[in-house]
């Protein structure tokens, strides 16, 4: 599917801002994980958080084909910009799905240009990627909702105004998930937000732990009004999720890519540029072949996206591939660049740090393949 001239024009913008603003600046950012608060207000004057909001609530409502373009451009120049805009744009998806017309109208104007930032709560301390293993509660009482639980490895935590908070609140339903729900909570009294987790990469911006001690919100939080529906709602979203994790992937490879065919051309040995000589020609051809190959498998899920249909195999795949293609591609963008791909004075490094996020965030690849497989044989039953 081809962008629309106007889709063209905001990736072209979102280039212009990596090139122009981010990449002679990110280390300063990155280094001392300080939080990027100048880029972000950039990044909302410029409509980058209101890319999934529809025209009607104030936001751009691009296809997810030009949404994955946004977010590769970004990631291209820092990782962590993507994953500012990533558990916000799968809140943006689904209460544009989902949501009630009230949730529709009270949050999305906000949310499409800024003024609130949203983030997801899915991972808890003793669950990890299983969802179903979930013990974050919340109990009907009266008109409210009492929650109590924890999360953990929350990004954007403590500068979202949003939290969509996956829970139980049916603690009978078999199996568990059909006792889940999406709850759309405002941070205040009863959520504790801890300091930001201290990571290898994806720094600037934080992630941190959520504790529930009882907070008390209305029933109308509850994702499109009616309770036990946040499985369903929350997989969908994640179709997204994982689509854009994998946009991601393909920035920091694209990124690598770049360094280490530059490098390659500039540096010489035995009298002749590196790239001339096999073992780094190769490196460099199985490099770019894998970051094609993760473009098309990620440009598909957008399209099956954009076409209506179910993606969950598909993201399933852009996510898996893409993530394992960018930790390979920036390995040997290391290698391509000897030391110096060892040194800070040279952004592979960085890249190598940051791959990693996208294999175990969004689900680990491990649990991508259960998905996967899963669906295959869902499509083929005999």
């Amino acid at each position: 599917m081809a962008l629309t001239p106007d889709e063209q024009d905001i990736v072209a913008l979102v280039r212009d801002f990596v090139d122009q603003r981010v990449s002679a600046r990110v280390r300063e950012f990155e280094h001392d994980d300080i939080y990027p608060e100048e880029f972000i207000e950039e990044m909302k004057k410029l409509g980058f958080f209101g890319l999934l909001a529809p025209a009607e609530y104030g936001g751009v409502d691009v296809s997810t084909d030009c949404f994955v373009r946004v977010c590769e451009e970004l990631a291209r120049g820092w990782m962590s910009l993507a994953g500012a805009i990533g558990g916000h744009s799968v809140i943006t998806y689904l209460i544009k799905t989902f949501g009630t017309r009230e949730q529709r109208e009270h949050y999305l104007p906000p949310m499409a240009d800024g003024r609130i930032r949203a983030t997801m709560a899915l991972t808890e301390p003793s669950g990890g990627s299983d969802l179903q293993a979930m013990r974050t509660v919340a109990t009907r009482d009266g008109d409210s909702y009492v929650i109590t639980g924890s999360k953990t490895w929350i990004s954007n935590a403590a500068h979202s105004g949003l939290i969509g908070v996956l829970c139980i609140t049916d603690r009978a339903a078999e199996p568990a998930h059909r006792g889940m729900s999406v709850l759309l909570v405002e941070p205040g009294p009863g959520l504790a937000i801890s300091k930001k987790l201290p990571k290898l990469g994806y720094r600037g911006v934080e992630a941190c732990e959520l504790t529930f001690e009882g907070m008390r919100v209305p029933s109308s939080a509850v994702l499109g009004a009616e309770p036990n529906l946040g499985w369903g709602q929350m997989m969908r979203g994640l179709e997204i999720g994982r689509i854009q994790v994998a946009a991601r992937a393909l920035g920091v490879g694209q990124a690598a890519l770049d360094a280490a065919v530059k490098y390659a051309q500039q540096r010489e040995s035995f009298g002749t540029p590196i790239w001339k000589h096999q073992s780094v020609g190769n490196l460099l051809a199985d490099m770019a072949t894998k970051q094609q190959a993760a473009r098309l498998l990620t440009l598909d899920a957008a399209h099956k996206v954009d076409r209506g249909e179910r993606a969950d195999m598909e993201a399933g795949m852009a996510k898996l591939f893409a993530s394992e293609a960018a930790m390979q591609i920036a390995l040997d963008a290391v290698r391509v660049h000897g030391g110096y791909g060892y040194s800070r004075e040279y952004d592979v490094e960085r890249y190598f740090r940051d791959a990693p996020l996208m294999i175990v965030g969004e689900g680990t690849n491990e649990i991508q393949r259960n998905v996967i497989a899963a669906q295959l044989i869902a499509r083929n039953k005999i």
